[in-house]
């Protein structure tokens, strides 16, 4: 009976944590509400929106008869798998950077409004910077790829990640925050904001059809941008690695909206089977390392490590930019053979 009591008690934690709501049922218990009025509380209040959208998400996909526990089955895992692994790394990662890195910050700012815009525009910088390189360098591509598997899209897929990318994540975009000033405690205000956002913009098409948001498409990155970036077409492939603020996309010209004649199609371009949690998870890496092993000298072996998934010592490169100009060259030339059908006499 004391076993079962504890099986019950820590998946009982396990879903109270899940759910972010033992803060305010700590709160309820003990009657006192004074924490709302601080940035804390406030946070701890917000916190519970996206896993209970999540829960709205699945239960209208099971009212609508949409659902399927495939759609749901690698992000769940992963979340089982990393909260054990990936936390803990995550949070010594970033406390080490801010330890290590505010003693060499270019200048020194506070938590106040104008700070806060300036933050922010550092830590969508840093994001680009992670994310791009986890697009553009091979071995980073095997941590981000869990993530970008799922063939489906719903709230679910914020919890899909490789353990260690997390960690990987959290030292790139601390370093460069802290390194260009940001203060901490404005840091962990812009990480919270930019996680609540990063979790809402994967919310599914049940929910949300048209995920372009209206005029907010042409100020921030939406829904219907991610939906975007989550795309194996190859006009889409590679584009959008900004958060929030869209404005490194469009400076490194990465930026591309979703178009209604190019539905979306999610996964990854490598043949595999995105129900296979072993496949999803470590499939990149056992890839990598088989082309590794193939690969003839060492200079050809690094290279596959560091140059983009796709890359090939042969020359018959398959990376993303590879394969995105080729199909803009294909369109390029049906759109000129569709010109001469129509104005050649003949």
């Amino acid at each position: 009976m004391l076993v079962i009591l504890n099986i019950f008690s820590s998946v009982y934690d396990q879903l109270i944590g899940f759910l972010g709501i033992r803060p305010l049922i700590n709160m309820y218990q003990s009657g006192d509400y004074s924490s709302l009025k601080t940035l804390q509380g406030i946070q701890h209040a917000i916190g519970p929106v996206i896993p209970f959208l999540l829960i709205i998400e699945i239960i209208r996909a099971a009212f609508i008869k949409t659902l399927r526990f495939a759609h749901y089955k690698l992000q769940f895992f992963s979340y089982v798998f990393n909260s054990f692994i990936g936390r803990f790394i995550s949070i010594a990662a970033v406390a080490f950077c801010i330890g290590y890195f505010e003693k060499y910050s270019i200048i020194n700012t506070k938590f106040t409004w104008y700070w806060l815009i300036y933050g922010y525009i550092v830590w969508e910088f840093s994001h680009f910077i992670y994310h791009f390189l986890a697009h553009k360098v091979r071995i980073l591509w095997c941590l981000h790829s869990t993530h970008h598997v799922p063939e489906t899209m719903n709230l679910s897929v914020s919890y899909a990640h490789f353990f260690l990318e997390g960690p990987y994540a959290d030292v790139i975009r601390t370093s460069i925050c802290i390194l260009l000033g940001v203060n901490p405690a404005l840091l962990f205000f812009i990480m919270f904001i930019d996680g609540t956002w990063g979790a809402f913009i994967h919310v599914g098409e049940n929910i949300l059809k048209d995920a372009r948001l209206g005029f907010l498409n042409k100020i921030i990155l939406t829904p219907s941008h991610h939906r975007v970036h989550h795309a194996r077409n190859p006009l889409y492939m590679d584009t959008n690695y900004c958060n929030l603020l869209n404005i490194w996309d469009k400076i490194f010209g990465t930026l591309v909206d979703e178009r209604k004649d190019i539905p979306v199609e999610y996964g990854i371009t490598r043949k595999m089977n995105p129900l296979n949690f072993w496949d999803a998870y470590f499939g990149e890496i056992a890839v990598l390392a088989r082309d590794v092993i193939k690969a003839p000298g060492l200079k050809n072996k690094l290279l596959y490590i560091v140059m983009p998934p796709g890359w090939s010592h042969t020359g018959e490169h398959k990376t993303a930019r590879v394969v995105r100009e080729a199909y803009l060259k294909g369109q390029t030339d049906n759109s000129e053979s569709e010109g001469n059908l129509i104005t050649d006499p003949a």
